[in-house]
Order: C-alpha cells, then structure tokens, then sequence
C-alpha cells in the first residue's frame, strides 16, 4: 500500500508516493535523493540520520515519512551553502571536528539543536552530555566539542 508524501524539505515543497512502511531516513535519502542524511545503524543508536522536523532535532530512522506529512524538514543540504556555511559547519571545519565525515552531518544537526536549546548556558559538560545520541567512530570528540562551542558562539 501506497501513500502520498507532502511536507516540506529543506524550504521546499515536496510530495511523493511512497509504501506505508518508508522511512523518513529513506524518503529523504531515496525519494528526494538528498544524501547528505547518512544511515548508519537503524536502531537509532549512532545519530547520523539526524535532521530537524519542525525545527526539532530527530533521528529519520526512528519515524515514517508519513509521519512527516505537513511538517516542515530540516537536512544537512539546507542550512548553508559552499560559500556561506551555517556557524556549525563553519566551527567544524575550523576546530577540525570532522574526520572521515560520515557522523558529521548528524552530528552538526543535533549539534545546532543543542545550541538552540541552550542559548547562554553551555559548557563542555553539557555539550558531551547532550551529544550522547551520536556516535563518531574516529575521534575522541574533543574537537567535535570544541567545535560545538565554539559555533556557539557565532549562533
């Protein structure tokens, strides 16, 4: 069973037909072909599907597009451009919080959430306890905190 899609992506309307059981990760990565949204573990344990619906972050690979239907998304690709990065991007690259890139966009996803949800009062402490939904396998997230705050900043 087939059923139809409508929300919008990244400031963008979009719609698509898609089975009953897809994936908000899928629709996103499949349907849309926006990549930048990885999939990492489907159990919702690593964070890289990270993204914002309705301005709030969540893991795509724990929701159905369905349940996206009317909602406003947030991906990796909208919150800046190659040359004008969003501060979170930009702290990344600075602080060099990335390394083989494949946590990086869910990692900057929840990263803005945070900030968001902390204006005034963030230190490290926090930063590692609220990052503890996302999983990067190549650093010891040092310089993904450093980064986080750093942004924090510029935010």
């Amino acid at each position: 069973m087939t059923v139809k899609v409508e929300t919008t992506v990244n400031g963008q309307s979009v719609s698509g037909e898609v089975e009953a059981n897809t994936l908000l990760v899928e629709f996103i990565r499949e349907n849309l072909e926006l990549t930048g949204t990885h999939v990492g573990c489907d159990t919702s344990q690593c964070g890289a599907c990270t993204i914002h619906l309705d301005g709030v972050p969540v893991k795509s690979c724990t929701m159905l597009a369905v349940q996206a239907n009317g909602c406003e998304v947030l991906t990796i690709e909208g919150i800046g451009t190659e040359d004008n990065l969003h501060p979170m991007q930009a702290a990344f690259q600075e602080n060099h919080g990335l390394q083989c890139g494949f946590c990086t966009p869910g990692m900057i996803m929840a990263s803005i959430g945070i900030v968001d949800r902390n204006k005034g009062s963030l230190d490290e402490a926090t930063i590692r306890a609220e990052l503890e939904g996302n999983i990067c396998r190549c650093t010891g997230y040092h310089n993904i905190v450093k980064s986080v705050a750093a942004a924090a900043q510029d935010m």
